[in-house]
């Protein structure tokens, strides 16, 4: 077995930006969604959450949840008919 001699680093400073794995309860920190709902998402049939699993240890990397969860961005919708009959009425009064 080689010894290594030297300093002893206590702490790791990394200036780039990260893609961590996070368990459940660190995903539920960060995206306030329940321990509970997200273990619900991993078995959803038709749009399971991306994960890892390790033993008994469930993992997602950070990147793959943000991705997975812009899927579900709602956008507000235009509802064109309702502007087509404003139009309408404001033509018909003129």
């Amino acid at each position: 077995m080689a010894q290594i001699r030297g300093v002893l680093a206590e702490q790791v400073v990394v200036s780039s930006a990260l893609d961590p794995f996070l368990s459940l309860r660190a995903l539920a920190n960060y995206s306030c969604v329940s321990v509970r709902k997200l273990r619900e998402y991993l078995g959803d049939p038709a749009h399971p959450l991306p994960h890892y699993r390790l033993g008994g240890k469930i993992l997602v990397r950070r990147s793959e949840f943000d991705a997975w969860m812009a899927a579900y961005r709602q956008a507000r919708q235009v509802d064109v008919e309702r502007i087509v009959d404003s139009v309408m009425r404001d033509l018909r009064g003129a």
